[in-house]
């Protein structure tokens, strides 16, 4: 009698993504990603600026609600304002770390950098092809 069950491959015989592409290529692809990624990004320098606010440092201005809440939640656990105090001061402080950094690309030649971005997109490429069914 004929069988109307679909052929189905073993699991073992899949390639990444549950598709019959290469298995070899994304694993160089995942390198070539990694290798041009990191070559990529140790040559950017991150640096940060002064807090100001009206012509005057405001660091210590923005620990205000944070330490306060720290405060509150010292004396009661469970206060809600002082977990509302904690948390606003926290992303207050992360929010202006964020604003204050600069990003700068370091000087590199162009050979480096042509083999840096080729790593980053042949790697992103070969990725991408390996996905797809064959």
């Amino acid at each position: 009698m004929l069988s109307l069950r679909p052929v189905t491959r073993p699991a073992l015989e899949q390639g990444p993504g549950g598709t019959p592409g290469g298995f070899g290529s994304f694993i160089a692809g995942v390198l070539m990603v990694a290798a041009g990624g990191y070559l990529l990004l140790n040559q950017v320098q991150v640096t940060t600026s002064f807090w100001n606010f009206g012509g005057q440092g405001s660091f210590g201005l923005s620990l205000l609600p944070l330490l306060a809440g720290i405060a509150l939640l010292f004396f009661n656990g469970r206060s809600f304002v002082g977990w509302l105090l904690t948390a606003i001061g926290a992303v207050i402080i992360v929010a202006g770390i964020l604003m204050h950094m600069d990003v700068y690309f370091r000087q590199t030649s162009l050979f480096n950098t042509l083999m840096m971005l080729g790593l980053l997109f042949a790697g992103i490429g070969l990725v991408a092809r390996s996905l797809r069914s064959s």
